[in-house]
């Protein structure tokens, strides 16, 4: 008999933290619909107390999805568990998320406490929270550095208080597989009443080791793990859900099932790369884009004559159809809408006929339009209510000839037009721009992506631009990389530019 393994997301919390890849609510709710199609069994749908967009993220995410569990995160104070309570309100299931450091460091640098008090003060947190909400999850934070007896000591005492999951994080991705593990199962055997309790797992990848001690937690009894679409997160990142939900799917002896279907995993990924403008690297498992490429001649005769040779996993498994149908210009509005549906963007009237015009226009531009494209085209109207707007972008350069643009700027209407030279067509233009917008701003970073491999291919820009000591991410796509790079950097300036 297969134990329930049980799926806790939080990419909309801790994933979400990552410098420059800040959802709005709306671009939240469609995460949430996707790891609802996906089959998590847990949403943490954000931090209410942290600030007014995370609480009112919670409360819209609570509304648009139906069956997952939606989990708000506090600390272990009374005014952080009545704020979570009061953003849970319409959640029709819901869990509060509550918990303490544990660790020595934690308890002499952080708190300047001791181990008895901690323990009074995870204890008292639990049962409030329980007088609202009979769904508790409690952490120990800095788990993987905390002595095991001691550690014992808290668990028991919160699942007294009325903890239904006790959560284990490796905070800074230090332990190893068998050490993490081990932790897992100490519990298990000197905890009383741990039975009580579901044990969850929550991993960092500082080491590369989250998946790795994610699956000796789940081998040691851990029966929640904690995980994110494509492991993002702050520094190296989290445990990525789509390896732990193939690796539960490829591996039977592991004696546990999950409630995820697989064949969403794919566009999940690509949704939240998009929406996050967090490219995802070409060799990651599962969802890179060579994890199912074989490019050497053996390989692929292997492949061609029993999949089974090199492949432990059907592509179709994971959502990758290789015979998806590919746009080109001749593609209808039913067509891209169905793509997006995909790819989990819902889009009609209006809003369609603008990303199908832009649709049209890129089409004639490149022969084959990919999912990629397809995305950043749904991502480029929400650019549509800024108020700078780039009106034209004429640029010269070339060897021996100096870099000159000019450009035009629709600011509210009223069109603004400059000149410049500069050490490159993107420096030249950016120069230009900044004539315009006479405003004290820095290029703090510029990155250049293309989306797929063809020189006639969409190329993405990331951006950061630092104005009044703040910074400011922008972003820009076009099949010119030098249009790509001033839209992104009209994108920062909107940020600021109320």
């Amino acid at each position: 008999m297969e134990d329930r393994l049980y799926i806790f997301d939080t990419t909309l919390r801790d994933g979400e933290q990552v410098p420059g890849c800040q959802l709005n609510t709306v671009e939240k709710i469609q995460v949430a619909k996707q790891l609802e199609l996906l089959g998590v069994d847990v949403i943490e749908a954000g931090f209410p107390i942290s600030s007014p967009g995370d609480f009112n993220s919670v409360i819209e995410i609570s509304k648009a999805v139906t069956w997952p569990t939606i989990c708000a995160l506090t600390r272990a104070v009374e005014k952080d568990i009545d704020t979570a309570v009061e953003a849970l309100r319409y959640a029709k299931h819901k869990r509060i998320h509550t918990g303490i450091g544990t660790s020595d460091y934690h308890i002499k640098y952080k708190f300047n406490s001791t181990h008895d008090e901690i323990i009074q003060r995870a204890v008292a947190a639990v049962k409030y929270a329980k007088k609202f909400v009979e769904d508790i999850e409690f952490y120990a934070e800095d788990a993987g550095r905390t002595d095991n007896e001691f550690l014992a000591r808290v668990v028991e005492a919160v699942i007294k208080a009325g903890a239904t999951v006790v959560n284990i994080p490796d905070t800074t991705g230090y332990c190893l597989p068998e050490e993490y593990g081990n932790k897992i199962r100490y519990l298990k055997e000197h905890v009383d009443g741990i039975d009580k309790a579901i044990i969850s797992t929550h991993c960092h990848n500082d080491l590369g080791m989250a998946t790795a001690n994610t699956i000796s937690g789940v081998i040691n009894g851990a029966r929640q793990v904690e995980v994110t679409v494509n492991g993002i997160g702050e520094r190296a990142g989290n445990t990525s859900l789509e390896e732990i939900a193939m690796i539960i799917k490829c591996h039977k002896s592991l004696a546990v099932s999950t409630n995820i279907n697989t064949t969403k995993i794919y566009p999940a990924s690509r949704l939240v790369s998009s929406l996050m403008n967090m490219p995802v690297q070409p060799n990651k498992a599962i969802v890179g884009r060579n994890a199912f490429a074989h490019s050497s001649g053996i390989h692929q005769d292997g492949v061609l004559k029993n999949t089974q040779t090199y492949e432990i996993m059907d592509p179709k498994d994971v959502g990758i159809d290789e015979n998806s149908i590919v746009l080109t210009a001749r593609s209808g509005r039913a067509a891209l809408k169905h793509r997006l549906q995909v790819l989990g963007i819902d889009i009609d009237g209006e809003r369609l006929d603008k990303v199908y015009d832009a649709f049209l226009r890129l089409a004639d531009q490149k022969k084959e339009i990919t999912d990629d494209d397809v995305l950043m085209l749904a991502g480029a109207d929400r650019s549509a209510g800024h108020s700078v707007k780039l009106d034209y972008l004429q640029v010269t350069s070339g060897l021996g000839v100096r870099p000159v643009a000019s450009l035009g700027l629709n600011i509210a209407g009223e069109l603004f037009e400059a000149a410049a030279t500069g050490n490159g067509p993107v420096d030249a233009a950016i120069k230009a721009l900044k004539q315009i917008i006479r405003r004290q701003m820095t290029l703090r970073e510029f990155t250049i992506q293309a989306i797929s491999k063809g020189s006639d291919d969409v190329g993405k820009v990331h951006m950061q631009v630092e104005y009044n000591n703040q910074i400011y991410y922008g972003f820009g796509a076009n099949t010119d990389i030098i249009a790509a790079s001033v839209e992104a950097y009209i994108d920062c300036i909107n940020k600021f530019h109320h």
